[in-house]
């Protein structure tokens, strides 16, 4: 019999009780999914001077030196903690290196960090269903550009959750702990997002 690996809470425990090994493993089961999280919102600006691997190695070292407090405190569902982290690492350097006017960025606010252009096709892509004749192809393409402008005039939380969502993959429960809301309120945010997407291109079409 094939013997299971030892999911997030399980490591979680084991940290608790002063497992480094365990440690070790739960950082290293996240890593390609934060890798993932990092290179979708790196500023495309900051890739001569920022290496995404190093941004992922800097949160993990972080992460490692903050666990302790993590598994007493539980203040947020691991993989949220993590990628806080990380996103609180990408705006310093975001503000570093691109922003000029200094503002407060806050979990509640991802206006404070664009969704570079490849990331905005990507998720256009995500939101279009695959056609498999070339005629459906090219009708595709064309949709996808038009859903890349209009995914620009959407409200910046509207945006964001369909972001999580489709392009990080999180789910229902880790949305709603990034975003500091209910299961229920993620939920119908995310099919908010989407009505308002859908009345954009039914308008867009019309005109």
């Amino acid at each position: 019999m094939t013997q299971l690996e030892p999911d997030t809470d399980q490591l979680l425990r084991r940290v608790a009780q002063g497992d480094a090994v365990a440690r070790d493993r739960l950082l290293a089961r996240h890593r390609g999914r934060l890798r993932e999280m990092v290179a979708l919102r790196l500023d495309r600006r900051l890739l001569a001077r920022v290496d995404p691997s190093d941004v992922v190695q800097e949160t993990l070292a972080e992460a490692a030196q903050k666990l302790p407090k993590y598994v007493r405190e539980r203040p947020l569902p691991f993989y949220p903690w993590l990628r806080q982290l990380a996103w609180e690492r990408l705006v310093q350097l975001y503000r570093w290196h691109v922003q000029t006017a200094k503002r407060t960025v806050t979990r509640e606010d991802p206006a404070g960090l664009p969704l570079p252009d490849q990331s905005a096709i990507a998720l256009a892509g995500r939101l279009l269903a695959k056609g498999s004749s070339p005629s459906s192809r090219l009708r595709e393409s064309e949709l996808r550009k038009q859903v890349q402008g209009l995914l620009a005039q959407l409200g910046a939380r509207e945006r964001e959750i369909l972001v999580l969502r489709y392009l990080e993959h999180l789910s229902t429960r880790e949305i709603a702990a990034v975003l500091s809301l209910t299961e229920a309120g993620a939920k119908t945010r995310q099919l908010r997002a989407l009505r308002q997407l859908r009345d954009l291109i039914d308008n867009d079409v019309e005109e």
